[in-house]
């Protein structure tokens, strides 16, 4: 599974959320421009792993304003 999670964070605080790209399950982890601040790729075998990872990457930070979380519903091409 693949989620993609929007993060809005406090002023000057989005590269906290980055620098969390250490955990388990966390293929990307950057900062943007835009209406939101950090833009994560998250893959894991299910969605209570996926949960587990927002719970220790986003939701524990006490910087995170807001998240929206999309599930790709895309099955992962296989490798040839």
């Amino acid at each position: 599974m693949r989620a993609f999670v929007l993060v809005r964070t406090k002023p000057g605080t989005s590269e906290e959320v980055v620098k969390s790209r250490r955990i388990k399950g966390v293929k990307i982890a950057n900062s943007v421009l835009g209406r939101v601040d950090v833009i994560l790729v998250i893959e894991a075998y299910t969605l209570e792993e996926i949960r587990n990872i927002l719970y220790e990457m986003v939701e524990k930070n006490p910087n995170v304003v807001r998240t929206e979380t999309l599930i790709s519903i895309t099955p992962e091409a296989e490798e040839e």
